[in-house]
């Protein structure tokens, strides 16, 4: 049986909760559709008795999380996140990233430096060589001057595109602009990210460098890989 890519989604969602969920534990909680059925899952446990205290990347998941009964701060009443599961856009073999294309990297960048252990979860599709292959990188901006920012951002040698959403520009949940910035592919991302984040007028970058300590990625057979995993085998 071949997995369809909502199947992929469900099952690694699953098995990092699985994995790195325990009782007692305080719980980043990602954005996206794969992190639905992360959240979804912790709900289940919170049901069966375990005591989490939950902090959310976005409005949309910590209103599901509400809704399933989780128990959800803000993040500044908690000291750290023994854990964070979110998703991905991009992976790269070393395990950098691309994220933000729902919209959350600032709160999911905020919530990931917060964190002990950042998991990742990502189906095969979002396996790249290198970063900017396949998905835009998104930067959150300031709406006051954000023409000015596109062309500087355009300096670094991108097309950036101002996300829209119903003929709109497209509004994150710190009330910021979105433009997605494509480039052929990201050659230098730690050199990339120093370049953009001194620009004014943005706020963050989409690109999470070191951050993820493991990557679990499904495949249409119904297998779960650590890229962590593989990597200790194949350094040792």
């Amino acid at each position: 049986m071949v997995l369809d890519a909502n199947a992929m989604k469900k099952l690694v969602a699953e098995e990092a909760v699985k994995r790195y969920v325990k009782d007692g534990m305080n719980v980043g909680l990602g954005t996206g559709s794969t992190a639905k059925f992360m959240i979804e899952k912790i709900g289940e446990l919170v049901k069966q008795g375990y005591n989490l205290t939950c902090a959310a990347t976005s409005v949309q998941s910590e209103e599901l999380a509400k809704s399933l009964g989780i128990k959800v701060v803000d993040i500044d009443e908690i000291g750290h996140l023994d854990i964070t599961i979110d998703g991905a856009d991009e992976v790269d073999p070393d395990m950098q990233l691309i994220k933000g294309l729902g919209g959350a990297l600032l709160r999911e960048k905020i919530v990931a430096a917060a964190t002990v252990r950042e998991i990742i979860i990502t189906d095969e599709s979002k396996l790249v060589e290198k970063l900017g292959t396949k998905a835009p990188l998104p930067v959150e901006v300031l709406r006051f001057g954000h023409e000015h920012t596109k062309y500087a951002l355009e300096r670094q040698g991108c097309k950036a595109e101002l996300r829209m959403r119903d003929g709109k520009p497209f509004i994150t949940d710190s009330g910021n602009y979105i433009y997605d910035c494509k480039f052929e592919s990201i050659e230098k991302p730690f050199f990339l990210e120093s370049r953009i984040d001194v620009i004014p007028g943005v706020v963050e970058n989409g690109l999470f460098l070191n951050t993820a300590v493991d990557v679990l990625v499904s495949r249409p057979d119904g297998t779960v890989e650590s890229m962590a995993e593989r990597k200790s085998g194949e350094d040792a």
